[in-house]
Formats: C-alpha cells, structure tokens, sequence
C-alpha cells in the first residue's frame, strides 16, 4: 500500500509528512543540467514535451520570487544552513544555480525533518551540481553524518570532445544519526570463481562446496585435542571440542584417508554470502531500448538500482518517501519488497503514469491512496484554471490515455490516444483520438474531433469537456457513426462525449474490454512475482 500525492513536494512535505515517521528518502531531482529531464515524452525533432517545464525550469533563473525564498531560508533555517546559503550567494551571486540550490535547500530540511532517528537519505544527482549539493547536505545533516558518495555507473564511455567521457552519477548517502537502518548488500559470486572452487558435491541436496581449513591460525591451547585419530594441530583447532560434534554430526567435515593428513570443513556455496558491495557499482547496468522495464521515460532508472537502496537502508515493512517520485521506479520497487511508500509529484502526468505502471506490474489489487487530485467536477474546473496542461494530463488518466507528443506547441487537435488492437495480425494497431476542453464547447468542436478522427484514420473518438454537451454536440457526435470490432463485429460508438462529471462517476468511454483487445496505450512494466507477506530479503 502507498500514497501518492500530487503537488509541490515542499508543500507536500509540510502539510502532510509528520516528524520522525519515514525510514528512507530516496530522491533524484532534476539535475540543474540545462535541460528538461523530469520531461517524460521527447518529439521526434528533439522537441521536449510541456510535461515539467512550467513545474521547474523557470523556477530556476534568479528572479525577484526566488530571492524571497532564498532570504526565506536564511531567516528560518538552523546555523549551520543558513552560513552555508549566505557562502552560496557570496560566490555565485544571483544565477540559475542559486536558483536550484534555492530550490533544494528547504527540502533538504524538511526531509531531514520527516526521517526517523534511524532514518537515511540517499539524493541521485550528477557532477553538474554534486558539489554544491554535497556541502548543503553536510550543512543540513552534519558532515559527521555523511556516510557514502556512491558511484554508479550508468553508460558506457562515448566520445567527447577535449574531455574524459562523462559516464557516472553520484548518489550521496547520509543518516540522521549515528544509529541508523544497515544491512550489507552482496553480489553473487562470479562464475569462474564457483566453478574453481566449488568443485564437490555429495549429492545429497546441500549442493557444491569447497574445502576449508580447521586449524586455528593463532595459538589456542584450550582448544589443543586429538579428534577421532587426527592429532591436534600446533596451534590448536578453530573449533572447539562440542562445535566439532555438532560439525561431524551433521556430515559438515570431509575426513581424509590417512590420519596424518588434517580433516576440512565444508564450506557451502549456498551459504556464502557472495562479494561484499562497496561505494563503485558497476555490476548494475542502464535501462536499454531493449530492457524489458524500459518504460520509455529519459530518466528511468533500473529497479535493481533502486532495490539495493531499499535493502540496504530500509527495514522490512518500513516506509520509503521519493518527493521526485517521476516514473515510480523507487515506488516499484518499495512495494516489491514489501515496503510501504509516499511518492510526490508536481505533475499529473507522473501520478497517472505511475498508478498503470503499479498497476500493471501488480495487478488491479494494489492499494494507491492519491492525495491532491481533484475529486469533484468543481475541483476539476479550478485545476482547468490554474494550468490547461495538468488539467489534460488528469483527465487523460480517467480514461486511460496516454499525452501525445506536442508539436512546438500545437496539439493538432490531439491530447491524449488509446493505442489497441482488436485484431493480431493487422499491421497497425488502432487509436482513440482524445480531446480535453476545460472551457466552453459547442458543436464546432464535435465537428472539428470528426475533422481529426478523418485526418488521422482513427477508430474512435473522445471529447472530455467540463460542461455538459448540448443538443447539437449529441446530434454531431452521433452522426458519425460506430466502429466495428474486427473479429466479432461489435459496434461502438465511433465519437463520443463524455463530461468529467460522468467519468468521475464512473461511466467510462465505450471501447473494446481488455478481453477483447489488446490495449497497447503504455508500454506494460513486467509483471511482478512478489508475493504480498512473503517478501524475501537478498542482496543483489
């Protein structure tokens, strides 16, 4: 179970997010990078989508509303932050990267905030802003608390002009004390080196081993004996006389064929914990074009990733915050491992992509509390107000589609699709053209989706409007004429309008079941084989 909540995560944080009540904050911010990578779709001509650019990219050049809050975090923050801020400002004056350590300063403190005394945080950034992250971090946890700069290796290296390739991400490790969550994480054993060593195997279920020695590598005379015919070693035994009945009672010692020879200790392979995880992880590899959890978003990271985290610094059934929560990759893995969670976003597009996501890889049981979406038309119309595009992206979520791809800011008379096919061998699937109005409509808006359902060769079409359609609108969309199942021949109506109203009640867009097409809108995550209650903590 978890919750998601949608807004600005600060806001979030100080409404919602108590003291002392989360085990481990993951977060991966927007890097400051000069680019938009919290953006989750990319056009063809390198276009991004509007997905993050009102949400942060103008919050990071100075202006008179970012000196507000700098001199804000000044005035309320703990000694340590504030001399660390005025530094900041010393040297680098009002620019954009004020402008993001600005930005990240006072979620750093209230994230300090909501950790328990046993809590960590783990912040994912890159060399753009590493090291002005890495002193404000010190400043609001103490460097005394600071515990790891991890490096991952996320690409191969490329060529670069007149400098090392750039192929590393920094992850920052810090606890709020010095008593915090820890369970090393181990990686498997290379197979060479089983393959070597584990050479026996007596065939009786406990697998292959290796052979270890039993004597004591520093002198013990209270552990001096002679064991069934095999004099004690000169420096005595590594076990004592009762360890070595219980040993040789449960078949644990390979016993030579001569007494001057020493007896030796099965070691089992599957008892070896594997190679101890250091700082350097280069064994978990990007997220290709042809990962089966490749979502298709730029910043996704592996949930391996994610999961060594999570086990790591986390304990079984706590609960683990991302206030970036993005494409949900720390969401996913929190509730494969039994965690529970709290994702924040400052855009609808991010909590409808997430709940397909969770709800495709674990089906339709999963418990998603969302906090901060409409949930009357009445709030619908205020969100429509505040910001067209979050208003589109929510509506889009009621019924299941996915944005389009914006053309230098034209739609084309398309904001959200339905990709499904009806038909396994057709070459092309088939699509349910979307359009969200916020204002008022009227018949020529029927007319011009019908223009759009032509122009594109789509199946069906949705107008989603706020106001309830009129009588004309009904006459138009009617007009129009149904869509025929390929196989069966059911028939659906080919436009149809649908108030937010009707949706939010749960009168959903008529259009092939699931059973009879195959919805191709998201590219499915795969299928999770987690078993609730049944988690298995491992290294990885």
């Amino acid at each position: 179970m978890g919750t998601l909540y949608y807004g600005d995560n600060l806001d979030i944080l100080r409404r919602y997010i108590k003291d002392e009540t989360v085990d481990l904050s993951y977060l991966d911010p927007p890097f400051n990078s000069a680019q938009n990578y919290n953006a989750f779709f990319h056009e063809r001509d390198g276009t991004d989508a509007a997905s993050q650019i009102r949400a942060f990219k103008d919050t990071w050049h100075w202006d008179i509303e970012v000196k507000r809050a700098f001199d804000t975090v000044v005035d309320n923050s703990s000694e340590r932050v504030r001399k660390v801020m005025l530094a900041f400002y010393e040297f680098l004056g009002g620019n954009d990267m004020m402008a993001y350590i600005t930005m990240m300063a006072p979620r750093l403190v209230e994230l300090r905030r909501v950790l328990k005394p046993t809590g960590s945080l783990y912040l994912h950034c890159d060399p753009t802003a590493s090291h002005y992250l890495k002193l404000l971090l010190d400043a609001v946890f103490g460097h005394n608390n600071f515990r790891n700069e991890i490096v991952w290796k996320r690409v191969t290296s490329h060529s670069d002009a007149k400098r090392w390739s750039p192929i590393t991400d920094s992850i920052f490790y810090y606890s709020k004390t010095d008593t915090f969550t820890w369970n090393p994480q181990y990686t498997g054993h290379d197979e060479d080196y089983v393959a070597d060593k584990y050479r026996f195997d007596d065939h009786d279920g406990r697998g292959a081993y290796r052979l270890g020695d039993m004597t004591s590598p520093n002198p013990r005379p209270n552990m001096m004996y002679d064991w069934k015919g095999h004099n004690s070693p000169m420096k005595g035994w590594r076990f004592s006389k009762e360890t070595m009945q219980e040993l040789d009672a449960d078949g644990r010692i390979c016993y030579p064929d001569s007494k001057d020879k020493r007896p030796q200790l099965k070691r089992y392979l599957e008892e070896m914990s594997g190679h101890l995880i250091g700082s350097l992880w280069a064994d978990i590899h990007p997220i290709n074009s042809q990962a089966t959890e490749r979502l298709g978003y730029p910043t996704q990271k592996p949930v391996a990733l994610l999961e060594r985290v999570i086990l790591a610094s986390s304990p079984p059934k706590g609960l683990v915050l991302d206030p970036f929560c993005g494409c949900g990759t720390a969401i996913d893995a929190s509730e494969k491992h039994g965690r529970e969670w709290i994702g924040i976003d400052i855009t609808q597009l991010a909590t409808s992509l997430i709940k397909n996501r969770l709800r495709s890889t674990y089906g339709d049981k999963i418990e998603i509390i969302t906090i901060g979406e409409p949930t009357t038309p009445n709030e619908a119309s205020v969100l429509a107000e505040q910001d067209k595009y979050q208003f589109q992206w929510w509506a889009l979520g009621l019924v299941g589609a996915r944005p389009v791809e914006q053309k230098k800011g034209a739609d084309h008379g398309i904001d959200g699709k339905i990709i499904f096919r009806d038909d396994l061998k057709a070459a092309k699937p088939e699509q349910i053209i979307i359009q969200v109005k916020g204002g008022k409509t009227g018949v020529k808006d029927v007319r011009d989706l019908r223009g759009v359902l032509e122009r594109e060769q789509a199946a069906m079409g949705v107008l989603i409007s706020l106001q309830p359609p009129t009588g004309p609108m009904e006459a138009e969309a009617a007009s129009a004429g149904f869509y025929a199942h390929k196989m069966n021949g059911h028939q659906y109506p080919r436009l149809q309008l649908r108030t937010v109203k009707e949706l939010m009640e749960g009168k959903g867009i008529e259009r092939p079941s699931n059973v009879a097409a195959v919805d191709e809108t998201f590219k499915k995550a795969p299928e999770s084989k987690k078993k609730h209650g049944q988690q298995k903590e491992f290294g990885l």
